[in-house]
């Protein structure tokens, strides 16, 4: 049974972020820097800007290969969890249970310049409606820019309903397929923010060559620049949008 927060309680409220040394397209590209700072760095300080975040953790799979990523988080000052590298739906859920969250906020980390403003509007829509499940990142935004909000007891009784493969290492999977046993809210991107095509997200070496000219042309001015802003600076620098658009990403799975 999915337990949904009581009208004027305070859930505590869990950011996991997911990363890995070992991708198989860009290896230890978390790690890669634009203006003194890691990919991974640039997207933990936007979740700290996330009001209604309580805390940060970083699931990262056990192996002496992803300690370069466990001393981030230290340095960071974030919490970290290692668990199975493959069944990422039961890191997720045992980093969520080990550090008390209610409701668990997943942003993968391949998305380096994610809006806080869009991760604090989705979580209250989250809160705001009694649903299990709240997604923004299947409508219209700039891959690179979703996020998932979701109930901890949701994703405990989704892990006890399937043992299917693909399911386990897409940890909501399993949710998303069956809408007639999570109540879900998906969430349109406006017109202004709609450009599904676009991709800033972090998958091969061309998208950090795109992501480098975004954040050195945005960050100097404002350390945390919305989609709004990512947007205008290509419409406005069309022949960047040439860099990574041969990139094929692997979809919403």
């Amino acid at each position: 049974m999915v337990r949904l927060h009581e009208a004027g309680s305070q859930p505590n409220i869990v950011a996991i972020v997911e990363a890995r040394m070992t991708s198989s397209r860009l290896p230890g590209k978390h790690l890669f820097e634009v203006c003194g700072k890691s990919m991974l760095q640039h997207l933990v300080e936007r979740l700290n800007k996330v009001p209604l975040i309580n805390a940060i953790v970083l699931a990262t799979p056990k192996g002496k290969s992803h300690d370069p990523l466990i001393d981030l988080a230290d340095h960071l000052e974030i919490a970290h969890y290692q668990g199975s590298e493959d069944n990422v739906m039961e890191r997720v859920l045992e980093a969520a249970k080990q550090y008390s969250a209610d409701i668990i906020c997943e942003v993968l980390g391949d998305c380096p310049i994610i809006d806080p403003e869009l991760v604090q509007q989705l979580i209250k829509t989250f809160l705001s409606n009694q649903v299990v499940y709240a997604s923004n990142s299947e409508h219209g935004l700039p891959d690179g820019m979703g996020a998932q909000v979701f109930y901890l007891s949701a994703l405990e009784e989704s892990y006890r309903m399937t043992n299917d493969l693909l399911d386990l290492e897409h940890v909501t999977l399993h949710i998303r397929k069956n809408k007639e046993m999570f109540s879900s809210l998906y969430l349109a991107a406006p017109d202004s923010l709609c450009w599904p095509q676009l991709g800033v997200t972090l998958d091969e070496e061309s998208d950090y060559l795109l992501l480098k000219k975004i954040i050195e042309c945005l960050y100097p001015t404002d350390h945390f620049f919305g989609c709004h802003d990512v947007i205008r600076t290509l419409i406005e620098n069309p022949d960047w949008l040439s860099i990574n658009e041969h990139v094929q990403r692997k979809g919403a799975t």
